[in-house]
């Protein structure tokens, strides 16, 4: 009770508002959302207790409950609205590096996995898995993973950098690798 009446607030009425982008069409169906822009269609199930609804041009986000957990939600919520948003509009991509010095390996695309022959001079290939909706392409040394769903571009690069994961050898003199070097336009150092 001391410490309510000591910063006066109310966790009753927890919100947040969202503004809808230009472009975008958004349908909510009980706690099915979905989102379309000019690259595609998301859809995405939240958790029921939280409050998501349409007002006008913006989305509502909302909980009913002190806990800490479902104020969290709402935070949580409109972070993964924002990146369906920004999904729909403006494709995500995330860029990796090939780096090797002691075997040239050879990276390439069948189906729905990448290839990587020749790792550490290993005779049998690694793989990695592309998600769906997911677009990879290999151009030399850099490689280009983008598509509208933040968590399926972020998952494929990091399986691929998983793939070439060195085990049972000193880091310092094997930096062999696919490295992630940029995610969504941002530089990683």
């Amino acid at each position: 009770m001391f410490i309510d009446l000591l910063f006066k607030i109310n966790y009753k009425t927890m919100e947040t508002k969202i503004d809808i982008p230009d472009g975008v069409e958004v349908k909510i169906d009980k706690k099915l959302f979905s989102v379309k822009g000019k690259n595609g269609e998301l859809k995405r199930a939240f958790d029921p207790s939280i409050k998501v609804k349409k007002e006008d041009n913006q989305i509502v986000i909302s909980c009913e409950t002190e806990r800490k957990k479902h104020r969290a939600l709402v935070g949580t919520t409109e972070a993964h609205l924002k990146n369906m948003f920004r999904g729909v509009l403006n494709k995500i991509t995330y860029k990796s590096k090939i780096v090797y010095s002691h075997f040239p390996m050879t990276v390439k695309v069948q189906g729905n996995t990448i290839i990587i022959d020749n790792f550490l001079g290993e005779a049998n290939p690694r793989e990695s898995n592309i998600l769906s909706g997911v677009d990879v392409k290999i151009s030399g040394q850099s490689v280009t993973v983008t598509g509208i769903n933040k968590e399926h571009v972020s998952q494929t690069a990091a399986n691929l950098e998983q793939a070439t994961k060195i085990r049972k050898r000193d880091p310092r003199v094997f930096q062999d690798g696919i490295y992630i070097i940029e995610k969504d336009g941002k530089p990683i150092h």
